[in-house]
């Protein structure tokens, strides 16, 4: 049986007892979430934020934010990486991810510089997860370029290698790869594409002379 379908069992069976108990509303499904979550059946809960780039899947474990995907990416694709390449045990659960859904609102509204949120870095790793951490470190309307985040990961002339970890960011916005721009002035390359790349930096009057070219 492949990690998808585990999935998708585990939560129809889930579903399907919350639909059981539809006497009490939403309160069954949470109580069947805690009960999962106390059973050791779920190790991932994910929800959706909605944001002005649009609804953002967010993904969590009991170690961190492990995933955020734009809404160009299919969510049955993400879920079922997820269940991949962390665990079949896999459950929409919002309340597991108030606090991921809660700081984002706060960054688009302009009251939050800095994420207080664990993260669970597993899903990347090596000069990748490196390239991630320093990415992280980044303050809230600054830029560097490709090379000096591959320098500050340890390999200055890995630039390529740089961007193409920062590409494969599992949890953007929260681990700010949009602040990483090109050496000659231009924003470069960006998961969620250039128009939301220079949207994150201008939001963060970060923009300044910088363009898509």
């Amino acid at each position: 049986m492949s990690t998808h379908t585990s999935f998708d069992s585990l939560e129809r069976r889930l579903r399907a007892g919350a639909e059981g108990s539809a006497e009490d509303g939403g309160a069954s499904a949470a109580r069947l979430v805690e009960r999962a979550a106390a059973e050791g059946l779920l190790d991932v809960a994910y929800a959706t934020a909605d944001t002005p780039l649009g609804p953002l899947l967010v993904a969590g474990t009991r170690r961190g934010l492990v995933r955020v995907a734009f809404p160009h990416e299919r969510p049955d694709d993400v879920l079922a990486a997820l269940a991949r390449d962390v665990s079949p045990r896999v459950l929409e659960s919002p309340g597991e991810l108030d606090p991921v859904r809660r700081e984002l609102g706060e960054y688009f509204e302009q009251r939050r510089e800095r994420f207080d949120l664990p993260l669970d870095w597993r899903l990347t790793r090596g000069f990748r997860r490196d390239v991630l951490k320093a990415t992280a470190r980044i303050p809230y309307g600054g830029t560097v370029t490709y090379s000096e985040i591959a320098g500050r990961a340890g390999s200055p002339r890995a630039h390529r290698a740089a961007g193409s970890a920062l590409g494969s960011n599992p949890i953007p916005l929260v681990v700010p790869c949009h602040r990483v721009v090109r050496a000659g002035g231009a924003i470069g390359n960006y998961g969620g594409g250039p128009e939301v790349k220079e949207f994150l930096l201008r939001l963060e009057g970060a923009l300044g002379g910088l363009s898509r070219e």
